[in-house]
């Protein structure tokens, strides 16, 4: 089993996100799944220019370290994101990976993978950034365990108290994963947008050809 984390605070070493996401992937490991960190602040990832190429081939056109992380993600079988709080967003590298992800968004991807998302911020509002990036998780076809916020300014203890959930986070991802854990709301969310999403590619079968032929290989569309 294999579990990515993806990294995206400008700050590094010193980034107090981090240490949550380092325990959550040691959370992981201590029940035998395997890890990896991906920085994408130390990457070269492009912004989308909305060319549609990834609908009608199912390649982005852009040459960057995006196609690299994408096979990444895709051969996970469990996601973590994480981002501090960014003026109640997240990060502007974590906003450049999602807006490159149109095909993982339609041909929902993610479909099967369990995540969950972590967060610090200076002040108590925590739940806005971990909503952003879960949203993006289920978008993408995903399923969402949960999350874990830190307000730096309650101190070292509740960094520490954080810290200590995303390690056992970390493991209960892992056991979600091996036990197919159901999430009924979620799952409806995801036929509810598929229904609706069909119609968009019925409109656009001319162009998003690969798009199109996903959909009928899953049986979400008749062609």
């Amino acid at each position: 089993m294999k579990i990515v984390g993806i990294q995206s605070s400008p700050r590094g070493k010193q980034s107090n996100t981090l240490k949550l996401l380092d325990a959550a992937l040691n959370g992981a490991l201590e029940v035998g799944a395997e890890g990896e960190a991906i920085d994408v602040t130390k990457l070269n990832i492009k912004y989308c220019t909305a060319c549609d190429s990834c609908h009608e081939t199912g390649v982005c056109s852009i040459k960057d370290d995006f196609n690299v992380v994408l096979k990444k993600l895709l051969a996970a079988d469990g996601l973590i994101w994480s981002s501090p709080n960014y003026i109640k967003n997240v990060t502007a590298q974590l906003k450049t990976l999602f807006d490159r992800s149109p095909l993982i968004v339609h041909e929902q991807l993610f479909d099967g993978k369990y995540g969950f998302s972590l967060t610090t911020a200076g002040s108590g509002e925590v739940d806005f950034v971990l909503d952003i990036m879960n949203n993006y998780m289920i978008n993408c076809g995903g399923i969402v365990i949960g999350g874990v916020g830190c307000a730096i300014a309650q101190g070292p203890s509740a960094l520490l108290a954080a810290i200590e959930k995303s390690q056992e986070m970390g493991k209960d991802l892992v056991e979600a994963i091996k036990k197919k854990r159901q999430y009924p709301e979620q799952e409806d969310a995801h036929k509810a947008w598929r229904e609706r999403f069909k119609y968009v590619l019925i409109a656009n079968k001319d162009h998003w050809m690969h798009n199109c032929d996903y959909w009928a290989e899953k049986g979400w569309i008749q062609e």
